[in-house]
């Protein structure tokens, strides 16, 4: 059966932040994030994926990387509260 990405991310957000309304904010490994709803989930999450293709591939290859898609790459994992290594080892 396949898994729901938003349904995933709820369950992160209560075991990781707090049983919180959607709008509300709490805080994850030092930052601020807002529960989001399934809609706007549904459109970030769609960015980080699209995001971390890009990401990866630029790792992978060796080019050079630009610091706003390694920054709004790092913003939108902060938001779906997704945790462990970065491509490449990074901290």
């Amino acid at each position: 059966m396949p898994v729901d990405p938003y349904l995933d991310y709820v369950a992160r957000f209560e075991s990781q932040v707090g049983a919180l309304a959607v709008g509300a904010y709490g805080k994850f490994n030092g930052k601020l994030v807002r529960k989001l709803s399934a809609d706007e989930f549904k459109t970030r999450y769609g960015e980080f994926t699209n995001l971390d293709t890009t990401y990866r591939g630029i790792i992978e290859r060796g080019d050079t990387i630009n610091d706003a898609v390694v920054k709004l790459w790092r913003e939108r994992r902060a938001e779906l509260l997704i945790e462990g290594p970065e491509p490449g080892g990074l901290p």
